[in-house]
């Protein structure tokens, strides 16, 4: 079983058509965060350590489809304001956009489901395009060449067992989420815990 999964993820890496999926998968991923992108990346960059994909076109084409698709869902947003203010993640990316500004983008494209709210809100808000599009391509840029050096070194460890190397570097890009999200949590638990809304109110005077 495992060969014929082989096999067929080799076939695919050697498609002439590969890297304009990785564009269409990054791009689609900017306003449609359920797509594989970040999987699909670094799996080519597994596959890169052996040869059969080039890292350096891998992390160029990943970054330009994601630069893309933030832009797409930043139009979204500019047009559909009226809809998402209520929403929960308009909400906490309108706050951090607030108090981060355009930092924030580089910030929510490692946070699942972050980085789509970030985009819409910065639309929605009609944040400035042209700084924006400057922190947009670092964090588009950022992001491609964390997924595919993650890809790339798992694929070297396991060079002749490319399946061992893509688990390792999926292993490696859950578990950096995994503390992305846990430090968000409990940054969170002692911002609530800090309120001035939790202190204890004074009844002497």
């Amino acid at each position: 079983m495992s060969h014929a999964i082989l096999d067929l993820v080799q076939q695919v890496m050697s498609s002439p058509w590969l890297y304009l999926a990785l564009f269409a998968l990054a791009l689609l991923d900017g306003f449609f965060p359920v797509v594989p992108a970040e999987t699909s990346v670094i799996t080519a960059a597994v596959f890169a350590a052996s040869g059969q994909t080039n890292l350096a076109l891998v992390v160029v084409v990943a970054a330009l489809g994601a630069f893309a698709g933030d832009h797409v869902s930043y139009l979204i947003g500019y047009k559909s304001a009226s809809r998402l203010r209520e929403r929960k993640a308009f909400v906490w990316a309108r706050k951090a956009l607030a108090e981060r500004g355009g930092l924030v983008l580089v910030v929510a494209r490692y946070i699942p489901g972050g980085r789509t709210a970030t985009t819409l809100t910065m639309g929605a808000v009609r944040f400035p395009l042209r700084s924006f599009s400057f922190f947009d391509a670092i964090a588009a840029s950022s992001w491609a060449l964390y997924s595919g050096l993650i890809g790339f070194f798992g694929g070297m460890a396991f060079e002749n067992d490319p399946i061992k190397g893509l688990l390792l570097g999926l292993g490696i890009a859950l578990s950096i989420t995994g503390i992305v999200e846990a430090v968000r949590w409990v940054r969170k638990r002692r911002a609530i815990q800090a309120s001035p809304e939790r202190l204890p109110v004074d009844t002497s005077v």
